[in-house]
This record gives structure tokens, C-alpha cells and sequence, in this order.
């Protein structure tokens, strides 16, 4: 699972659930000691796996004080507002958000994985829906990317 929401919450459900089936196991025959083990087996995979699922982080879109800010867990942007012209949205299995300077041109990021690479957009959700995003962005006050040929006014 690549979407980090998606994949919290499935480790979250999956280990909660080998936690009840180590529960079951062990609860079947108490006395016999393969079925303890197994259970605790179980119990500790699950264990395991509500533990790591509840540490991952989703990111997130927040703007206050003249600035927008993304969020996924110590990786921190912060941007002014003056310096953001316009946003674009890239669809597909990862959805992710670029962010355009005044003159359109995309702006790079430092990788989100501790890389050296920089990329032009930040990663979001599979599960983020396209429409909250496009809601967002009007309310922090940046523009979709015009994608259109023509200058998109009628004055000229």
C-alpha cells in the first residue's frame, strides 16, 4: 500500500485483528502449549503492527498567518503566499500537489524520503478526494494552474 493513510489504517485493522485471533487461539485450549504460543505469536505480530501503523503519518494543508504550510510528520514547508502563483493538482494511485511560482514555473521541493533529489510537487493521500483539495486551495486564495493555450481573458 503506498497511499501512507491507506496503509495506516490497514496496519491498524490487520494487527487489531491478529491481536483478537492470538486472543481466540490461546482461548480455544489454554492448556496446550502450541496453542499458547501461537497465540502469543499472533498477539505480538498484531501488536507489532497497531504499533507501527499508528506512528505513520499523513500529510497535511494548512495556511494561517500570510503562509501555507504542508505536514508529514518532522517534514515541514512553509511558503509565503506572496511567493505562490498558482497550484496544480497530479492525479493517479499517489496524489500529489505542486505549487507554481508567480511566473508559473513549478517549484522543487527537497524529497519527502531523505533523499538528495528534489521534486516539484508534494506527495498527498490516495485517499485525499481531488474536490477537498480544489476547496482548500480557493480558501487559502491560490488559483489552479490555467493549462489552457490561450491567456484565459477576454480583453485581449
Amino acid at each position: 500500500m503506498v497511499c501512507p493513510s491507506g496503509r495506516k489504517h490497514g496496519e491498524i485493522w490487520s494487527g487489531s485483528a491478529l491481536v483478537v485471533l492470538g486472543a481466540i487461539t490461546v482461548a480455544l485450549s489454554p492448556t496446550h502449549w502450541a496453542n499458547l504460543v501461537l497465540g502469543l505469536l499472533l498477539a505480538a505480530a498484531g501488536a507489532a503492527l497497531v504499533w507501527h501503523g499508528s506512528r505513520l503519518h499523513s500529510p497535511a494543508l494548512e495556511f494561517s498567518d500570510g503562509e501555507f504550510r504542508y505536514i508529514r510528520g518532522r517534514y515541514v514547508v512553509r511558503i509565503p503566499f506572496a511567493d505562490i502563483g498558482s497550484y496544480y493538482l497530479l492525479t493517479g494511485r499517489n496524489r500529489s500537489l505542486g505549487l507554481c511560482d508567480l511566473t508559473g514555473r513549478p517549484r522543487a521541493f527537497p524529497s519527502t524520503e531523505g533523499r538528495r533529489a528534489a521534486r516539484p510537487y508534494l506527495p498527498l493521500t490516495g485517499l485525499a478526494p481531488i474536490g477537498r483539495i480544489e476547496m482548500f486551495m480557493a480558501a487559502a486564495g491560490i488559483p489552479p494552474r490555467d493549462r489552457s493555450i490561450t491567456s484565459g481573458s477576454a480583453d485581449r
